[in-house]
């Protein structure tokens, strides 16, 4: 009998590689773990010019123990997919920690798994959490009881320590720090938006102010899509 603790990754369309490699890369270092990279009919999925194949099929999965949902652009996308829908609230069902990086936690809040739960996000997209009855929360990795979300991107390699401490202990997670020499010191400081400089700053959130705008609307759609079959 497999006594591994199985974690199911959940791909599709335009993720966010870094989203889920970052965790994948830590998680597949722990030998109590398993993980298992899937998508709809295992099809080969695109991510930033990067092909990821050889995936096991979603909908085939019947239990995990930890269901990792990344975020990406094609997110909303996604969360447009019913079949995609319907294989994460299942597998949430079966899971004992549900868990996001990036806007992997607005797919979890079209799933209607959200509600009433603090949830990180990346900044920029954050307040829509709220859109599915979530509570937007800053911080780089936010625990709600079952629920283990991370904030954008980079934060998934904190998250991937903290879910890991959670299923083993401090130790284990510690040596896979060491390991992979996790150990980040960045040369600017510009990597949230209360602490960029001022022209970085307005700069990107101009670039971001129209696919902000379109995203917004995609996801009070969804929202009310999906309350209606709640």
């Amino acid at each position: 009998m497999d006594s591994k603790i199985r974690i199911v990754i959940p791909i599709y369309p335009g993720v966010t590689h870094l989203d889920f490699t970052g965790p994948h890369q830590f998680f597949s270092r722990v030998p109590q773990i398993d993980v298992v990279v899937a998508s709809i009919d295992g099809e080969p999925v695109d991510a930033q010019g990067l092909t990821f194949s050889n995936l096991d099929d979603l909908t085939d999965i019947a239990t995990c123990d930890v269901l990792c949902v990344p975020g990406g652009v094609g997110c909303l996308d996604a969360a447009e997919d019913v079949r995609f829908i319907h294989a994460i609230r299942h597998l949430a069902g079966t899971a004992k920690f549900v868990t996001s990086v990036c806007t992997g936690s607005l797919i979890l809040g079209a799933a209607g798994l959200l509600h009433g739960r603090r949830a990180a996000c990346h900044w920029a997209w954050r307040d829509m959490l709220s859109l599915f009855g979530a509570i937007p929360d800053p911080a780089r990795v936010v625990r709600d009881e079952e629920i283990i979300t991370g904030g954008g991107v980079t934060a998934g390699i904190d998250f991937a320590l903290t879910v890991i401490a959670e299923l083993t202990d401090d130790e284990t997670a510690q040596r896979s720090q060491l390991i992979l020499e996790y150990a980040p010191a960045p040369p600017f400081d510009a990597g949230r938006p209360e602490t960029a400089p001022a022209a970085i700053h307005d700069h990107v959130v101009a670039d971001m102010a129209e696919i902000q705008a379109s995203r917004y609307r995609q996801a009070q759609h969804l929202a009310k899509r999906y309350a209606t079959k709640r």
